[in-house]
This record gives C-alpha cells, structure tokens and sequence, in this order.
C-alpha cells in the first residue's frame, strides 16, 4: 500500500517549487551562451515563440494529468488512462520520464559539483588571475582530477537527497522557499553590479535588436529546443508535482506564472554575463566555458571580482540544486507510492544509485576520456560516454516523452479533463487540444531533428 499523499501548504510553495524546477542550469549556464552563440535577439525571439506553442500547452496538459492522477507520473498517467478507456500502457511514458530523470541527475550532479567547487575554491584560493591561459588550466585541473570531482559530486547529491527525503512540505517546499528568493536576489545584485561596470547598451542592443541576417533555421531550431526542455515539460516533473496540488489551487496561473519566472531568471542571468563580457572584449560565442572560463576573467579585473566570482557560483549552485531536487523526486514519489518505502529510504536509494552512475561521467573528463564506446557509430565516433549520455537523453528520450505526452493529452484523454482541471471553458479546452495534438509534437520533432540538420 502506497504513503499517504503529500500536499503543498498553497499556491505560493507549489509555484515556487515548480520555478525551481524549470529554473535550473539551463537558465543560468545554458540560457547566456546559447543566446551568445546564436547571434542574440533572433534566438531570443525564437525562444519565447517556443515557450508560447509548445512549453506551455504541454504544461497544462501535465499539470492537469497530474492532479487528476495524484501520483507518481507513471500511477497518474495510469490512472488517468484508465479512467478515459485508453491502454494501461500508457503508463510507459511516465517510467520512461522517471528512468530519463535519474540518468540527467547521474551528469547534473557533476555539473552541479562544479559550481560548488568553484565557489569553495575561489573563497580559498581566490582567482586565477586575468590572464586566460591560468583561467583556463584551473578549470582543466578541476576536469583532470576525479578525486576532486567525486567529492564534490557527492557532496551535491547528498545535498539533494537531504532535503527530497524531509518530503515535500518540510524539504522541498521549504527549500524552495528560500532557495528561490536567495537565486533572485543574487542574480539582481550580480545583474546591477555587472550593468555598473559598462556594457549594458551593448547587451541590449544584442538582446533585443532584431538583425535579420541572423534569423536563420539553426537559431530557430536550437532555440525551441532549449526552451522546450530548460522548463522540464516531457519527462514527467510537472505531473509529479502538480499530484501534490490539491483542488484550489489555479493550475492555468500557476504553470503561466511559471514559464514567466523562469524565462524572467533567463532574461536576468543574460543581463548578468552580457555586460561584463561586452565591456571586456570578451566573446559572447565562447559556448558553454562562458561561465566556467570566460566569466572569471571578467570577474578577475574588476574591483572585488573575487566576491562577485563567488556570489555566482552560489547562485549557479542554488539555481542547480533546484533542479536537481525536483529530478530526484521523481523516482522519490514512485518508491514512495508504489512500494511503501519511506520517504529517507526512498531518496537515498536512488540518490545513491545517480552517484555510482555519475562516476562515469567523472571519469569522461579524465581516465576515460580517450575511450569512445560508439567509435564505429557515424557522428558519435568522439563521443565520450558522458556525451553519449548527454545525447541519450537530451536527443532521444526527452522528445520522445515529450512528445508521447502531448499524442496522450491530445488524442487519448477527453477536453472535459482538461477543462476542469485548468478550468477552461469548451471553446478553450478544445483550443488546447488541437495545439496539444498539432502544434506541440511538430514543434518537438523539430528540436529533436534539429541535431541532425543543423550544424552544432
């Protein structure tokens, strides 16, 4: 017999838990150099297109499976089916978003280590010094050890499971409550620090003055990509947490309220690298060492740059664990539901399974990083086996869920669940369901093509 069910104490903790979710590395990291390496305005405007059409419906229809199911994502995409006549395998999508969880957590959590390095060691050491080739060696140090790495990886998994095993009023919710405010303003402090130091008509020139050479397919592409999963629609987190929302909460404002703070987080985190690395000289192209390389030499000569340096790789670290507690929760609730087990047991079980499987990934930046397990495989011959990972679930299972979700609310479930649960009338419900069964899995199929017709 499964736990009985949890609840957030209101709107404000399920809202707040659901940004914490979406807001992740994906905003903070990803967000400034994919906007820096695809020319700007054009990806930004792309990238809100992405989150209107697709993101958005297709969190609706998770929100309202997940409160009409009141479980773990697999029982309430079960429960949901069943109800509607539809095949209890349906079931699958919600495992297969569980499975797809834990294997980003077994990376993330390496990616998170860093960021918990690099502010532990910066409040030690201090900087590198402004000269990009010392920059440079003290990020390859951290890759080349895996002792370092393991450590800190674990000491960002064991934060994880911490507080997913205090539930979802004392631990998650809770978390988020401060964990959010602290992202915010962090990043509202990083983001008038980095204004202050020049660069900021340079960075909203390149936000947001639209240059139409650079509306190209690849931006378009890469964009509603990044927008359809930094939001974590597809692999099942928002059904997870909307199960724990009761009957008054507003689930259309809360997923609206959602996308909105996440892609405000975004727009902030671009305003708190993009001065800085303008008023530098430095290139906002650079790719994903933005922020682990280009940053520090920002950070390095200007006045306290070791504060600002460290004040950002605590934000990186608050906005990673939030994602990560939500990915964790995941299988949390399905052990919970289905076995019985405790919420501790629940947690640490898995946690500790995503440590072990994180060591590989440790080790693709090091003792492994020759190895290249798909060699004889066109296009994946210099693949590592974090890369292949990566491409695993970012490629394959994540629009593969994702798009699993929307043929299932579209064209399985009735438009009466959808408007009761997000409170539609019929005209609005049916809107929905015709984007859910059109325009969410073109747009899908779009990013999950976008790797093989686009140059990287």
């Amino acid at each position: 017999m499964g736990a009985p069910r949890e609840t957030w104490s209101g709107r404000a903790g399920f809202v707040l838990a659901a940004i914490g979710s979406a807001v992740g590395l994906g905003s903070i990291w990803k967000f400034p150099y994919e906007v820096g390496s695809n020319g700007g305005s054009a990806f930004v405007l792309f990238y809100v297109g992405g989150l209107v059409l697709v993101v958005v419906p297709l969190m609706f229809a998770e929100f309202a499976v997940g409160r009409r199911g009141g479980g773990d994502a697999a029982t309430s995409i079960a429960v949901v089916g069943a109800a509607h006549g539809a095949s209890p395998r349906w079931a699958g999508v919600g495992a297969l978003g569980i499975v797809t969880g834990l294997l980003i957590l077994s990376f993330y959590s390496v990616i998170g280590g860093w960021t918990i390095a690099y502010a532990v060691e910066t409040a030690l050491d201090g900087l590198a010094g402004s000269d990009p080739r010392a920059v440079q060696a003290r990020f390859d140090a951290l890759l080349a050890s895996p002792l370092r790495m393991t450590v800190y990886h674990a000491l960002f998994m064991a934060a994880t499971a911490v507080i997913v095993a205090r539930g979802v009023g004392g631990g998650i919710e809770a978390a988020c409550k401060v964990l959010m405010p602290v992202l915010v303003v962090l990043l509202l402090g990083l983001a008038a620090y980095s204004a202050a130091g020049g660069g900021l008509a340079a960075t909203l020139e390149f936000l947001f003055r639209l240059d139409p050479q650079r509306v190209t397919a690849r931006a378009a592409l890469e964009a509603l990509g990044l927008g359809f999963f930094s939001i974590g629609v597809g692999i099942g987190l928002m059904i997870t947490y909307a199960a724990y929302a009761d009957a008054t909460i507003d689930l259309r404002r809360a997923a609206i309220t959602t996308v909105v703070a996440d892609t405000a987080i975004s727009f902030l985190s671009g305003f708190a690298v993009f001065p800085l690395v303008f008023a530098h000289g430095l290139d906002p192209a650079s790719g994903p060492g933005l922020v682990f390389v280009t940053l520090p030499l920002a950070f390095a000569r200007m006045p306290f740059g070791a504060l600002a340096a460290i004040a950002f790789f605590v934000l990186l670290f608050v906005a990673a664990l939030a994602s990560a507690i939500s990915l964790l929760e995941l299988a949390a609730a399905l052990l919970t539901h289905r076995s019985g087990w405790s919420r501790p047991r629940a947690s640490w079980v898995p946690a500790t399974a995503c440590f072990v499987a994180g060591i590989a990934t440790v080790l693709s930046f090091n003792h492994w990083a020759d190895w290249h397990p798909l060699a004889f495989v066109p296009g994946l011959a210099q693949a590592t086996v974090f890369d292949l990972v990566d491409q695993l679930t970012s490629n394959v299972l994540l629009p593969v869920g994702g798009f699993a979700l929307a043929v299932l609310a579209g064209w399985a479930l009735p438009g009466t669940l959808l408007a009761e649960e997000l409170r539609l009338g019929p005209a609005g419900a049916a809107r929905l369901k015709w984007i859910l069964r059109w325009v969410v899995p073109a747009g899908i199929l779009a990013a999950a093509l976008a790797p093989i017709f686009v140059q990287a």
